[in-house]
């Protein structure tokens, strides 16, 4: 018994890494999603800009 006592002893500890995993995991998905903004609403600024010209032309 002494031997599945230290095995679950050593195992025990899987929710403090699954945490941890989930927090790299979100940090990981927030610094994707804040480099798509910033790429991509550059790229979304001109064509509303393009689209506004039109419009005043109109």
């Amino acid at each position: 018994m002494n031997l599945h006592r230290f095995r679950s002893a050593l195992t025990g500890g899987e929710s403090g890494q699954s945490m941890v995993e989930y927090a790299l995991v979100t940090a990981l998905i927030a610094v994707v999603a804040l480099v798509a903004v910033q790429t991509l609403g550059e790229g979304i600024v001109s064509v509303f800009e393009a689209i506004t010209d039109e419009i005043g032309v109109i």
